[in-house]
């Protein structure tokens, strides 16, 4: 037994080594210092990025974002901040702090300029997706920053997808143009979240860097003054805790909110699914704690709301506020607009889909019932200025459309009632001329039922 597990640990030892495949040290550290300074090209290929970007999220195109990420070289600075953490490197440290602050001031003046000039002032779904970071957000920067160092550091994989790959998942760019979008528009929870975001991709980022570059062993700089070493590594260290410590609590509240989102969600689901009202839009704030549901449908009855808040406890939210809002009235444009953008963030769930469509069939065919009667609405409007020109005596005209019950012999049938309003009595002829015009007016194959109502 104790045999078979040597075996087993070294045979996974030998296939996760990075060893065999890494690249010269010192090719991989200069390769990463070439991408730190912001100057030339490389800052007006970023202001391009910055503008095709802030382009996809006025589009509300995801291709076009990609396609921004792909040619942004904000990565460059924060690996190289990561990397003068890790080998012990000020002055690599401090020019990759310098450009990293260029790069993010003139991302968000390039991204506010445009927002200030483009005629699309309404946040779309591609906006409102960057304006708060999650503890997913932490671990995407941190496993991408993980993936690109162990990229840079190997031979095989230095030229291929992977660093395109990582500025796609990390996604640093389309959090700076919404934060230049909030600033434009005044919406400063939008450019507040968005940069709180940013920092965190930041943040994780070059941790990971510097993570990396301690499984890779790298040799640290030595100083021929070690006063002058100890002082250096402990004005590096004593930055990277002070930026850590907000990053590692922000952190640990982020978790804690998506736990307790986690929690309301199944709550929602299990507790407030009723046959006859549908749940059509939630708000889950964490602090304070509230949950708000929009529900269309037949009423829920208070009894039956009293019982699943009574059961909030059982999902750990007692101490949540739970806001019921029921019928079309209580429907705010907030709760629209999350709505829509809930269902376009989860178009590709096929159970999503599949209601969506079961939605979008109703509809249409409500609106086939509906349309007999507006047209009827429609064609009342004309009829009355017609009539006052052919038979001045009509004083107005009503119509309305219903079923006829069927019998015996005959199925049911269409209806169309014609309310008639005369100033005066017509005579027979006259009457029996109104009503052959209107029939031919009317133009439906439903029977015609006339109600005559004279005023004097």
């Amino acid at each position: 037994m104790y045999s078979a597990l040597t075996h087993m640990r070294r045979a996974l030892s030998r296939l996760l080594t990075l060893l065999p495949d890494k690249a010269p040290e010192k090719e991989t550290v200069e390769s990463i210092k070439a991408g730190v300074d912001f100057q030339g090209a490389k800052l007006w290929i970023l202001i391009l990025a910055i503008f095709v970007a802030s382009l996809g999220l006025n589009t509300n195109s995801a291709a076009v974002i990609i396609g921004a990420m792909l040619i942004s070289p904000l990565m460059g600075p924060i690996m190289g901040m990561g990397l003068g953490v890790g080998i012990n490197d000020f002055e690599l440290f401090k020019r990759s702090i310098r450009s990293y602050a260029v790069a993010t001031v003139f991302s968000i003046l390039t991204a506010t300029i445009y927002f200030l000039l483009s005629p699309v002032k309404e946040a779309q779904s591609e906006l409102l997706a960057r304006t708060s970071p999650t503890i997913y957000d932490v671990g995407i920067a941190f496993c991408g920053g993980m993936a690109g160092i162990i990229a840079l550091c190997s031979i095989g994989q230095r030229s291929g997808n992977v660093i395109p790959g990582v500025a796609i998942a990390t996604a640093l760019m389309p959090p700076l143009c919404t934060a230049g979008f909030g600033l434009a528009t005044g919406a400063w929870l939008y450019a507040l979240g968005a940069f709180y975001l940013y920092v965190i991709n930041t943040i994780f980022i070059s941790f990971a860097t510097f993570v990396g570059v301690q499984i890779m062993h790298f040799r640290k700089k030595v100083f021929v003054d070690k006063q002058r070493e100890t002082k250096v590594k402990r004005i590096i260290y004593t930055i990277a805790i002070v930026t850590m410590i907000p990053a590692g609590v922000l952190t640990y509240l982020l978790f804690q909110e998506t736990v307790f989102e986690r929690r309301a969600q199944d709550f929602v689901a299990h507790e407030l699914s009723f046959e006859k009202a549908q749940v059509v839009g939630r708000t889950i704030t964490f602090r304070p704690r509230h949950i708000r549901v929009v529900m269309l449908g037949q009423e829920v009855s208070a009894d039956e709301i009293a019982t699943a808040r009574s059961r909030m406890e059982g999902y750990r939210l007692a101490d949540t506020e739970l806001e019921v809002v029921q019928g079309a009235s209580g429907v705010n444009e907030e709760d629209i607009v999350r709505l829509l953008h809930s269902q376009n963030a989860n178009q590709n769930d096929p159970a999503n889909a599949e209601l969506l469509s079961k939605q979008q069939g109703k509809i249409r065919e409500l609106e086939q019932q509906l349309a007999p009667h507006q047209r009827l609405d429609t064609l009342a409007v004309a009829l009355r200025t017609e009539l006052a020109a052919l038979f001045p005596d009509v004083a107005g005209v009503a119509l309305a459309r219903g079923t006829l019950p069927p019998t015996d012999s005959v199925p049911s049938r269409g209806l169309t009632l014609v309310h008639l309003s005369l100033a005066r009595r017509l005579s027979a002829t006259d009457e029996l001329r109104l009503r052959t015009w209107l029939a031919g007016r009317v133009g439906t194959a439903d029977s015609l039922r006339f109600v005559v109502e004279t005023q004097r």
